[in-house]
C-alpha cells in the first residue's frame, strides 16, 4: 500500500530513543478509528502517499480494521499518552490462495510526530508478528518515488527495491510513480511452507 514521507530511517540517536521511551505500539480497537481516520484524511488531502483522493469516514475506517483482522492481517496504532501518532498494517498482498504467505505493508503518521522512528518502530513490530505466524513475504508498494522517508525506512529493515510503476497515478498536479519493495521473512522461499 502507500507510505508516507518519513525522515531517513537507520539507527536511532539517544534522543529519538527518549522520545519512543513511553510510546506503546499495541493492535488497533474500535475506539482508534476517530485518530486512524483523522491521520490518514490528512494524507489523503496533502499527501502522495495515498492516491486516494478523497478521505474516508470514520466508518469507513473502522470497518477496514476490522476487514484486515479478519483476513488474518495486522493493524497496529503507536500511541503515547493515549494520542495515536501513527499506524500500520499488514494485509494479505492479493486474494488468490497461493498468495497465502505474502503481506503487504502500509504506514502512515501523524504529520507532526515525523522524525522520531514511529514508522520504523512500528514496521519493526509488524514484521516480527508476521514472521512469528509464518508468513514468508512483505510486499510494499510505496507511493511516489520522491517519498526518499519511506523507501529508507524500508531499506534500513531490509526490504529490496523490487520495481518501479511509472506515473500511474495523478494527484496534485503531478504524475506518480509506485516503488515496489519487498522483504522476506523466515525461510523465506528457501523451503516450502509447513501449511
Amino acid at each position: 500500500m502507500r507510505m508516507i514521507a518519513l525522515r531517513r530511517g537507520g539507527m536511532l540517536s539517544a534522543s529519538l530513543a527518549e522520545q519512543q521511551e513511553h510510546m506503546d505500539i499495541i493492535p488497533a480497537q474500535p475506539h482508534h478509528a476517530a485518530a486512524i481516520q483523522k491521520i490518514y484524511a490528512w494524507h489523503v488531502l496533502h499527501g502522495t502517499a495515498t492516491f486516494e483522493t478523497e478521505p474516508p469516514a470514520e466508518s469507513e475506517m473502522l470497518r477496514r480494521i476490522n476487514d484486515v483482522h479478519e483476513r488474518g492481517g495486522y493493524w497496529l496504532v503507536a500511541e503515547e499518552q493515549d494520542q495515536v501518532l501513527g499506524y500500520c498494517y499488514l494485509a494479505p498482498y492479493r486474494p488468490r490462495y497461493a498468495y497465502r504467505f505474502t503481506l503487504e505493508d502500509s504506514i502512515y503518521l501523524d504529520p507532526q510526530q515525523t522524525g522520531r522512528g514511529i514508522g520504523k518502530a512500528l514496521l519493526q513490530k509488524a514484521v516480527a508478528l508476521a514472521e512469528a505466524a509464518g508468513f514468508r513475504q512483505i510486499i510494499a508498494i510505496i507511493g511516489d518515488s520522491a517519498n526518499q522517508g519511506s523507501l529508507g525506512v524500508h531499506r534500513a529493515l531490509g526490504f529490496e527495491h523490487t520495481g518501479v510503476m511509472k506515473s500511474v497515478g495523478y494527484k496534485h498536479g503531478r504524475w506518480l510513480d509506485t516503488v515496489v519493495m519487498q522483504r522476506s521473512l523466515g525461510p523465506g522461499d528457501s523451503q516450502p511452507p509447513d501449511r
